[in-house]
């Protein structure tokens, strides 16, 4: 809306063709979503006590008894910083703009109506498995054939560290993204355990997908560095600076001893979104590693529940998800917390060194 309202003025005024620069309007795409969570964040928690949303604690997870009641659903927040940031701050005009907030809101949505439910019956299981991940396939299916279409996007995958390994696997393309968007949905999910857990590792992540997106649609960029180019995507990076600055925004409130929580309507939406973001880039694969804490919490999760059905009840772990099992070993909650972000940041770090080893 900025945008428009002030780029048309580079002609006559020098001062406004600074608006054309994806860089800065990123950067305070980020400082505006900041700025909004910050100032609005006391009055959504109020809001929420009000509405009596507050999370309700599993009874085996005995550590956690005392967060029995704590706000949740504050994804409404996160939302309600980065949608006008994004609006204000965007080419608006820009399909990819579009469909990464359709991912957004449609698998906040699907988070929604969990939370939603599990505050109506004031337990902490909300709507079935099955109902859940018919929604986020749902949500998911629609944004990546959409994206297809688009004439600029190919269905070429690139593979981290092998320069010229670019399989194309046509319609076959579909189900992977799919696949991709649904699994970062749940990994950011599984991870939302303690306080400023997820929300960390998200900043961080997509604050490195904002390099590859830039990356992507710039074609000077791509060319150099080798990576496939999707002209028009660079605009996204808009949306990363206002993700970030709004799980900033959210962490000021998340942070230990959390004053609210996300929800589901916060993590799915941003889970997805970032398994979006990495499709857009074209860097699909390297998601496991920029997200690598939510991939071992997935797969503690997946290892526990495999182990224990096949070996007549025992564990691998302590309990799942990871943060659970060090937890019940006695290690502080903050400790682990920023172990995990320490983690996240020198995987991303990781993550970026693809972009020369190839």
């Amino acid at each position: 809306m900025i945008y428009h309202l002030l780029y048309p003025l580079a002609s006559e005024i020098s001062l406004f063709n600074v608006f054309r620069y994806i860089t800065f309007r990123s950067v305070y795409a980020l400082l505006t979503a900041l700025v909004i969570s910050v100032l609005l964040g006391p009055k959504v928690i109020e809001w929420l006590k009000a509405l009596r949303c507050r999370q309700h604690i599993l009874s085996e997870v005995t550590c956690h008894q005392a967060k029995e009641g704590t706000p949740t659903m504050g994804g409404l927040l996160i939302g309600a910083a980065l949608i006008p940031s994004v609006l204000l701050w965007a080419d608006l005009t820009n399909v990819y703009i579009w469909l990464t907030l359709l991912v957004f809101v449609g698998f906040g949505a699907v988070g929604f109506w969990d939370d939603y439910t599990k505050v109506v019956k004031k337990q902490n299981k909300g709507i079935s498995p099955r109902a859940k991940l018919a929604g986020q396939l749902f949500v998911a299916g629609a944004a990546i054939t959409l994206l297809i279409f688009q004439p600029a996007y190919s269905t070429v995958l690139s593979v981290p560290f092998f320069k010229h390994v670019h399989p194309n696997l046509g319609l076959f393309y579909v189900p992977f993204a799919v696949m991709v968007l649904v699994a970062a949905s749940n990994a950011v999910n599984l991870t939302d355990g303690l306080d400023g857990l997820a929300i960390g590792p998200l900043v961080v992540s997509a604050a490195c997908f904002a390099l590859f997106i830039y990356a992507a649609g710039n074609a000077v960029i791509a060319q150099y560095l080798n990576i496939t180019p999707v002209p028009g995507v660079g605009e996204v990076t808009v949306f990363c600076g206002a993700l970030v600055g709004a799980g900033l925004g959210f962490l000021w409130f998340n942070a230990y001893p959390a004053q609210v929580f996300m929800g589901d309507v916060g993590s799915l939406s941003l889970g997805g979104t970032l398994g979006f973001i990495a499709v857009l880039a074209k860097q699909e694969l390297i998601l496991a590693l920029v997200g690598g804490v939510f991939v071992f919490e997935t797969l503690s999760v997946i290892l526990q529940v495999g182990y224990f059905k096949m070996s007549g009840g025992k564990r691998i772990f302590r309990m799942a998800p990871l943060h659970h099992h060090f937890e019940l070993k006695g290690i502080p909650e903050s400790k682990i917390i920023i172990r995990f972000w320490i983690l996240s940041i020198l995987m991303a770090l990781m993550a970026l060194s693809t972009l020369k080893l190839r």
